[in-house]
């Protein structure tokens, strides 16, 4: 838990640190998802309603975000690549981040509900307190399966999305968030490989730190492989189709030789190289998930221009 004695809150905060907590590049992949699970859904909803459900999606993932960091201050101190935070830089104090995220996550939700349908409300209620309770307090400092469990958190905005414009759930959906669960420990991961000494100074168990980086190396193969069959399973799916399924195909099969050269890599030629193989993985994943969900989108559009949607 966060000793906020210890943070030096001297400094003013500014528009950009809170901004900071909401965590905008994890929101951009919120966004992004739960957007392309609104329109590739069978019913149609109104442009209106579309942006201020995306808007509310988008604020319930920052107000996740601002709780996690809020939470995680203290780590976040030791931890390199996360000690210019907020929070543990000393511009935001941890109980206005709580505050703020707390504010952030009842209007998002209650707004969500009003304006599209109470179980989207109550589906980003789940996700918000998912992440903030389960993985952030609970697993993240207590398994090395903390990624695995903790990243449906991040898997659910496309059934968020889907569910704006149903109501409810489906095999699609449900096929979107496994593509976003199964790829999460891959990516993260890879991180992890060249950032090792960050989360052992910090007492997080990742992976890596809790069994080894040849370990975590022979997990990121086995869930990458995993990760083929859920990707090109939606190619079969009423939201697939041609152009979906050759992309899955291409953007798999390079995952899958990434993740085989990864596993092959002893660690005196990893740290020799400063760990580029890794690296590369890990810029390849961000790639990998947005593809995939942009040729989601393309089938969408291809469908409609089919129809005479256009």
């Amino acid at each position: 838990m966060t000793d906020f004695s210890a943070i030096d809150t001297s400094k003013e905060a500014g528009f950009s640190d809170f901004v900071q907590l909401l965590k905008p590049r994890v929101m951009s992949l919120v966004v992004f998802t739960a957007l392309v699970g609104l329109i590739v859904a069978p019913v149609p909803v109104h442009p209106f309603i579309a942006f201020t459900s995306i808007l509310f999606i988008a604020l319930g993932g920052g107000a996740s975000g601002a709780l996690n960091m809020w939470y995680d201050a203290d780590i976040d101190r030791i931890m390199r690549r996360t000690a210019g935070r907020p929070i543990p830089a000393g511009r935001i104090a941890g109980g206005e981040a709580l505050g703020f995220g707390l504010a952030l996550s009842l209007l998002s939700c209650l707004m969500l509900g009003l304006a599209a349908n109470w179980f989207a409300g109550a589906f980003l209620a789940f996700t918000i307190f998912f992440y903030a309770v389960v993985y952030t307090m609970w697993l993240k400092r207590l398994t090395p399966q903390n990624i695995v469990i903790g990243g449906a958190a991040g898997a659910f905005p496309p059934m968020i999305g889907w569910a704006v414009a149903t109501g409810g759930v489906s095999l699609e959906s449900l096929l979107m968030f496994a593509l976003i669960f199964v790829w999460t420990p891959p990516h993260f991961w890879a991180l992890a490989l060249f950032m090792k000494d960050d989360y052992s100074k910090a007492g997080v168990p990742m992976l890596t730190v809790t069994h080894g980086r040849p370990t975590t190396r022979k997990h990121i193969l086995a869930y990458t492989l995993l990760l083929a069959p859920v990707a090109l399973s939606l190619a079969f799916t009423s939201i697939g189709g041609p152009t979906y399924l050759v992309a899955a195909i291409l953007l798999n099969a390079w995952f899958i030789l990434g993740a085989v050269q990864i596993a092959r890599r002893s660690e005196a030629a990893a740290e020799a190289d400063g760990y580029k193989a890794e690296k590369a993985f890990f810029r390849f994943s961000l790639a990998y998930l947005f593809l995939h969900f942009g040729a989601l989108m393309v089938e969408e559009s291809l469908h409609a221009f089919a129809l005479g949607g256009w």
